[in-house]
């Protein structure tokens, strides 16, 4: 089978050659492990230094040529895409208070992250922020039908038009996009969480608004020639729901499921990211999505109860565990395929992938092991007597 081939077929619930493999999301240094030169993929601060400098081409030909080298070095089915800079981005840089710090012209102060090396907000100036009304809300959502559709030969879709030319016929292309979270607004992280409870009109308004947006984008992906869209945002945290499943149901389903049925109308797979704990609404998500990725298992979002209660209806994306592609040994990443391929693989309607992305600190010898299961015991029909 191809990639491209694989994907739908575990899509539809059937059992393809061998379990597909992709990612949502690969930081840089593991494109530079592998392919051995150094990128600007999801290069944190370097890349943004480099568009500070004006290197915006730099840059997307390193994308272009980059993100689809890995997908095929590693033998992935899935190429993830997603926009670019348009042409003639040139950001003004921060402000450098420190090696590390930088202060935008509105107050707001950022620091380079120790961890992952992105620049990070550190501090909001909060006198500067003014909330919204419900009545310039509905303006914006009386607007959006005289909005012209954003435009698919735009150079903000470079990498996309350029991941369909060249690997469309083989692999399955998927462009991650916008979606709907819970829809709570503030100055800061607690206010957004209270507001959603104190000032439910607001956001059901905002819920809207970026609900109506995300339909209408629809046609600009299907008119890009992808396979599939991937809406990114989480809707748990690592002990539960971000808001109650009342809430999800009340100002967020309604738009999920209008997206995925405008989706399915021009012939495009749904494929959800969501981190967290997601139980209390996983049969809502079973429900509206072809298949859900980044399944939490430190969240307690286990494969074998998922695969009971909603494989028949959710095609299951991930297995192995984001902590251990960093900080565990090949012993663990063997552990998680074997659990994963013997629980969710059988019957199909699953692909293989991180239990969040490859991410900074992903040790390469673990990627390659992952790799190695796939191929070696990944083939159906599943027969965990190879599993060695």
């Amino acid at each position: 089978m191809l990639p491209r081939e694989r994907v739908i077929a575990a899509l539809e619930h059937r059992e393809p050659d061998r379990i597909p493999w992709g990612e949502h999301s690969i930081d840089y240094n593991v494109y530079e492990d592998i392919l051995g030169r150094e990128t600007f993929v999801q290069a944190k601060m370097r890349e943004t230094q480099a568009l500070w400098d004006g290197r915006r081409d730099e840059v997307v030909a390193s994308y272009k040529r980059d993100r689809l080298d890995l997908v095929r070095a590693l033998e992935m089915d899935i190429c993830f895409v997603g926009g670019v800079p348009p042409e003639g981005y040139h950001p003004a840089p921060l402000e450098k208070v420190d090696d590390v710090t930088y202060r935008d012209g509105g107050g707001n102060v950022y620091r380079v992250s120790s961890t992952t090396h992105d620049l990070m907000p550190l501090k909001r100036n909060v006198d500067a922020y003014k909330p919204p009304t419900v009545e310039g809300i509905q303006e914006a959502i009386d607007r959006l039908d005289a909005e012209p559709l954003p435009d698919p030969n735009a150079s903000q879709w470079e990498l996309v038009r350029h991941a369909v030319a060249e690997m469309k016929d083989t692999h399955f292309v998927m462009v991650t996009v916008g979606d709907v979270g819970f829809p709570g607004f503030g100055a800061t992280e607690e206010d957004q969480w209270m507001n959603l409870v104190l000032y439910p009109e607001i956001c059901e308004k905002l819920g809207e608004l970026q609900g109506k947006r995300i339909v209408r984008e629809v046609q600009l992906y299907a008119a890009l020639g992808v396979d599939g869209i991937m809406p990114c945002g989480d809707l748990g945290s690592n002990t539960g729901l971000m808001a109650s499943p009342e809430i999800y149901r009340r100002m967020v389903r309604p738009w999920h499921q209008a997206h995925v049925e405008e989706a399915h109308r021009h012939g495009l797979w749904v494929l959800k990211h969501c981190c967290g704990h997601t139980w209390p609404i996983i049969d809502d998500l079973a429900d509206i999505y072809d298949a859900y990725e980044a399944i939490q298992a430190t969240a307690g979002m286990d494969l074998k109860r998922l695969k009971e209660r909603v494989g028949d209806r959710l095609c299951l994306w991930g297995g192995i565990w984001h902590e251990h592609i960093i900080l565990g040994s090949q012993d663990e990443i063997r552990n998680d395929a074997r659990y994963a391929f013997e629980h969710a693989a059988p019957g199909g309607g699953y692909i293989m992938g991180s239990t969040h992305s490859l991410a900074v600190d992903a040790r390469a010898e673990n990627i390659l092991e992952m790799k190695r299961c796939r191929d070696e015991w990944g083939v159906y029909p599943i027969d965990p007597a190879r599993f060695v």
